[in-house]
């Protein structure tokens, strides 16, 4: 069975990461297991602690037996590469049992600015979550030579290999992002609370959680 694997901040997670995570697991017919980053090394300091980001993680899919948190990155030191959680996996799965990475558009295009990208593909596939063609067109060139002859428009190629695949989930324009529901909060806004679970809404108010911008 594929493994679909979902890393990120998720600072704070919201209803965006909750439908690229259902569509997935939608799409390929297995569960899907969100990982929150515990030393992001490609941006500032988060605006809240990587424990209480798995715990929202936590109350926004409890009951949704489609997707599962796992905390593994917030237990090893340094910084969260993703390259190492795929190493730890595939020595945990084995070196034929199928593995993909979920991501969005946006963190693909960046990919050639990751911590040993070219090492990804060997270890898994890439689920892309696009919200159309444009957000994939004209790719970085060494993205764009990495990815040539990859792409495949059926979900089965990927149970049936152990990497090396790339996907793109097409999946519903959503306006929420991480950064804006943090300007929310920080602003007074009160809008925020529809971006983000109810459970997660409490859980941010009880804690005081993005007050300063």
């Amino acid at each position: 069975m594929l493994t679909l694997w979902y890393g990120g901040t998720f600072d704070p997670v919201h209803e965006g990461h909750l439908a690229i995570a259902r569509s997935a697991a939608d799409a390929f017919g297995v569960p899907v297991t969100l990982a929150p980053a515990a030393d992001p090394p490609h941006r500032d300091a988060t605006g809240a602690s990587a424990g209480q980001r798995a715990r929202m993680l936590e109350l926004a899919i409890a009951g949704d037996p489609r997707l599962r948190v796992d905390r593994r990155e917030l237990h090893r030191d340094g910084p969260s590469w993703t390259v190492d959680t795929l190493l730890e996996l595939r020595a945990e799965l084995g070196k034929d049992a199928p593995l993909a990475l979920l991501l969005g558009a946006d963190s693909f295009r960046s990919l050639p600015t990751w911590h040993r990208w070219c090492e990804l593909l060997p270890l898994a596939h890439l689920v892309v979550a696009a919200r159309g063609d444009a957000d994939l067109a004209e790719l970085p060139g060494a993205l764009a030579a990495e990815a040539s002859g990859r792409w495949t428009d059926d979900p089965a190629r990927l149970a049936a290999a152990p990497a090396g695949a790339i996907h793109a989930l097409k999946q519903p324009l959503r306006p929420e992002s991480a950064t804006a529901v943090r300007q929310a909060i920080a602003g007074g806004d009160p809008a925020w609370r529809r971006q983000v679970p109810a459970a997660v809404a409490a859980y941010i108010e009880a804690h005081g959680l993005y007050r300063q911008p």
